[in-house]
């Protein structure tokens, strides 16, 4: 079934999704201090998928990374309802 004229593009909603992700990881920790990350974002069909690995020391910052991790993909989450006005 193809998107309607109100509903966004497909690439869209993943660009929009990691950019909420990578947002949040990088209002927790500088960037020099993150070792790796990678934020994944899969949308098909109309199903979001979003996976977000985060590698920082632990003595840096006082946020748990997998803490942050979760709240970067809750982000993603809800930055796609609101490119969808839900």
């Amino acid at each position: 079934m193809p998107a309607s004229e109100s509903e966004p593009e497909d690439e869209a909603v993943v660009q929009t999704a990691a950019d909420a992700a990578e947002d949040v990881i990088f209002s927790a920790y500088k960037q020099s201090a993150v070792r790796d990350y990678d934020v994944t974002v899969v949308f098909e069909e109309g199903v979001l998928e979003v996976d977000v690995y985060l590698n920082v020391p632990d003595d840096v910052g006082e946020r748990n990374p997998d803490a942050v991790a979760d709240e970067a993909a809750l982000a993603a989450r809800s930055a796609v309802d609101d490119l969808f006005g839900e």
